[in-house]
């Protein structure tokens, strides 16, 4: 199968509503639509996960990031060039999102990705994508495929085949927490 057609496959399947298995600039994830509130609720299921935690969200441009929070510092657009290795950022003010994936405060956590399969997704797809490990809460997150479980293999809609074959270290993103006055938390190195 293209990688064309991989990803036009997941697409169709999270406009559906549905859940896929997905390479991402980290590890592997679980995504789906960010803005249905059903689809998301689903991801909780799937990952054995309490609903207060929030997820984070991958997109493919700063103009599509601009649209789903209400006022992006400037520091933001600053760590996101500066950034060494794939970096979240939380932040304040989520609009258009599904409710259940907003934070109690409000807030909302979104990385900008680089890597070509995972960009070329969202942006296909045209809307944030949830993209939370691969994995049941607690357990290790999903370094390549082989890493997924069966459990998590048959829980979704659609696995992704573009690179099954990698077997290489990957890490999960950075996590820096940035308020709307600009302080920053350094939530995960």
């Amino acid at each position: 199968m293209t990688q064309e057609q991989d990803i036009k496959n997941a697409v169709e399947v999270m406009k559906k509503g549905g859940v896929i298995l997905y390479p991402t600039d980290t590890v592997w994830g679980i995504g789906c639509d960010a803005t249905n509130a059903e689809a998301v609720a689903k991801v909780y299921a799937i990952k054995h996960r309490d609903d207060s935690k929030a997820l984070i969200c991958l997109v493919d441009s700063e103009g599509r990031l601009q649209r789903y929070v209400r006022d992006v510092p400037n520091v933001a657009w600053d760590i996101f060039e500066l950034a060494t290795k794939p970096t979240t950022i939380i932040l304040d003010g989520a609009v258009n999102l599904a409710p259940n994936l907003i934070a109690s405060d409000g807030s909302i956590a979104m990385r900008i990705t680089q890597e070509p399969f995972s960009k070329e997704l969202c942006y296909r797809f045209q809307k944030p994508i949830v993209s939370t490990s691969a994995n049941i809460s607690g357990e290790p997150a999903a370094q390549n495929y082989c890493d997924i479980s069966e459990e998590l293999l048959q829980a979704v809609d659609y696995v992704c085949f573009s690179r099954r074959q990698e077997h290489k270290p990957h890490t999960p993103s950075s996590i820096i927490k940035l308020t709307a006055k600009g302080e920053v938390t350094i939530i995960r190195k």
